[in-house]
């Protein structure tokens, strides 16, 4: 028997996360709600979900500071739960590693179509035997494995959310290559993001901070146009 993917819902709100969590059951995902911050971490250990609904205005600590906290151990999907709407808010969300941002009042079909996409680029093949080819790219001091999402840079292994690192595989896979924001929004987001293309910027600049530009490669900048994986020869 399959087990059932798990949703952390944290929000202050527990009509609100009551409702996520009738959505969530409904698409047979096991849920758990705290209301708290505070709450978050002892219930990462606990529950081991696969998947956290984050609200951002929580009493005590809130969604932006859980989200650091929780992006510095773990890196599984976050979405962020929000009535803030201001352009600033969702790229603060995304810069501090959240995987999308979702405004409040939300669609139920909308809040569950984004879950599993996000959770759809979140396979690994942990405990799972490899049954297809290796979706692998490498390049001098970077190897960048889609099958068990890795990124090897230096000798050390880096880890990353599942869109940076579906970014930098998608770039990587075709060298040279120039792609708009929004093909890159259509290619790793897979829907219509709400939002702009800034979340392309925001997801390049957290690459950037932690691969570095290298002798032979690099993720370059095509201004007004977009970026792409340039290999120097």
């Amino acid at each position: 028997m399959v087990s059932k993917q798990k949703v952390l819902i944290v929000d202050d709100d527990n009509n609100i996360a009551e409702l996520i969590s009738l959505y969530m059951t409904k698409e047979c995902y096991e849920t758990m709600i705290v209301n708290d911050g505070e709450s978050v971490m002892p219930a990462m250990e606990s529950f081991s979900p696969n998947l956290i609904l984050l609200d951002i205005m929580l009493p005590g600590i809130d969604g932006y500071q859980v989200c650091r906290e929780v992006r510095a151990k773990y890196s599984i999907p976050i979405i962020m739960l929000s009535a803030k709407g201001e352009v600033f808010d969702k790229v603060l969300g995304l810069e501090l590693g959240a995987d999308d941002y979702i405004e409040k009042p939300f669609d139920s079909k909308e809040l569950v179509a984004r879950a599993k996409a996000v959770l759809r680029r979140y396979k690994t093949n942990i405990n799972t035997p490899e049954i297809s080819s290796e979706k692998l790219v490498e390049y001098p001091d970077l190897s960048i494995n889609l099958t068990n999402y890795s990124v090897v840079y230096m000798g050390k292994t880096v880890d990353m959310p599942p869109k940076e690192l579906e970014l930098l595989y998608f770039l990587a896979a075709s060298p040279n290559h120039v792609f708009t924001r929004e093909q890159l929004l259509d290619q790793i987001w897979g829907y219509e993001y709400i939002g702009d293309t800034r979340t392309v910027d925001v997801h390049i600049k957290r690459l950037r901070e932690k691969i570095k530009d290298h002798a032979n490669w690099k993720i370059s900048t095509i201004w007004g146009i977009g970026y792409k994986f340039e290999v120097i020869k």
